[in-house]
């Protein structure tokens, strides 16, 4: 890739980080690293290996096609904009939730959105009944793909021992720009039935995560790995509390420690879905040790946040206030989803050849 290429791509800011009363310049690359459940991105057709037909635009009466076009585009429309303020950039990577196939990630990439970013994708089909699955988005130009592989979850009733089919747990390694990092891409089985009697289910997906985490600790301790996902538990929850273990503090991390940003958001009572008046915090990027260091010669956590930008708030009397959501009374709102997207962004030092493209005061 020429010069002038990797100017065009990456994304250079210059922040003024104040001294002893001095400011000092200096340049940094910034990306993007997202999650966003989608909320049923399923398309027109009925599949007859899966229960599709209980998804919501396949409930339509009629305009299922518009309705389809529509939600592409509002997707697309989000995903352009999450951290754009910051990094200049759609996301380098994002995780995607409750999507049906490969087919509606194809038509999600090919928008006039997200066209000219370049878009990868990753994605298997999953075991789910109704055939909801998690991705990877990725720009080709920023991260290459070293490998991936699907991580099933294996699930039985109480009662029955009868198999419960739910989502693969993704894990993608490879190289943003020059650099390795893992990214974990979770949905985690739902509440269905009460927090407390589906707690296990969720405390089982949060084990599976702990052994690809530590797969990949063990192979390299300083591995910076990427935890996203909706977890369908708030950070203070068992399973990420008990069982990743996950810690509130970066300050005092041992070395293969989970860091999670989004507990401290929680605490503020920030939330990204809401139901019967109360927000919950279900989607996160949990972050490893590596990735909190004070040297920024390579990539380092700088900053995390839930988008929720106004257009994406229901403003109507019923729901105000909530996100505002694609699919409601068996039809098309108009809207995005019930949840909002999350996200981290990460920072380093740009090589000094590189050319200042932006610049703001911190």
């Amino acid at each position: 890739m020429n010069r002038s290429k990797i100017k065009e791509r990456l994304v250079i800011l210059v922040l003024f980080l104040l001294t002893t009363g001095n400011a000092q310049e200096k340049m940094y690359i910034i990306h993007t690293i997202a999650f966003y459940n989608l909320e049923n991105l399923f398309d027109t057709i009925n599949d007859p290996h899966k229960l599709d037909e209980l998804s919501p635009i396949m409930k339509m009466k009629s305009n299922k096609s518009y309705a389809f076009e529509k939600k592409i585009r509002n997707m697309a429309r989000v995903i352009a904009d999450i951290g754009k303020d910051i990094a200049h950039n759609a996301p380098a990577i994002i995780g995607v939730s409750e999507i049906e196939n490969i087919a509606v990630l194809e038509a999600l990439v090919n928008t006039p959105e997200l066209l000219g970013k370049g878009y990868g994708i990753v994605h298997f089909d999953s075991p789910d009944a109704r055939g909801i699955d998690v991705a990877l988005l990725y720009q080709k130009e920023i991260f290459t793909p070293t490998h991936i592989s699907k991580h099933e979850l294996f699930l039985f009733d109480d009662t029955r021992r009868k198999r419960i089919h739910t989502r693969d747990q993704l894990l993608v390694s490879g190289k943003l720009n020059d650099e390795r990092i893992h990214i974990v891409v979770n949905h985690w089985p739902s509440r269905r039935g009460g927090e407390a009697q589906s707690r296990p289910k969720r405390e089982a997906a949060a084990r599976l995560n702990k052994q690809i985490i530590d797969s990949l600790q063990h192979i390299n301790p300083y591995a910076k790995i990427c935890i996203m996902g909706d977890l369908n538990d708030n950070p203070i929850n068992s399973s990420l509390k008990s069982v990743l273990k996950a810690k509130r503090d970066k300050n005092s991390l041992a070395l293969k420690a989970i860091y999670n940003p989004f507990e401290k958001l929680y605490k503020r009572g920030l939330g990204t879905t809401a139901y019967q008046d109360t927000w919950s915090l279900f989607d996160q990027i949990l972050i490893t040790k590596p990735l909190l260091e004070k040297d920024r010669k390579s990539f380092r956590f700088y900053r995390a946040g839930i988008f929720n930008k106004n257009y994406l708030i229901t403003q109507a009397v019923r729901y105000k206030g909530y996100p505002f959501r694609s699919f409601s009374d068996a039809s098309f709102t108009g809207g995005y989803s019930d949840h909002f997207p999350v996200y981290i962004q990460v920072i380093k030092e740009a090589p000094s050849a590189l050319l200042v493209v932006t610049s703001e005061s911190n």
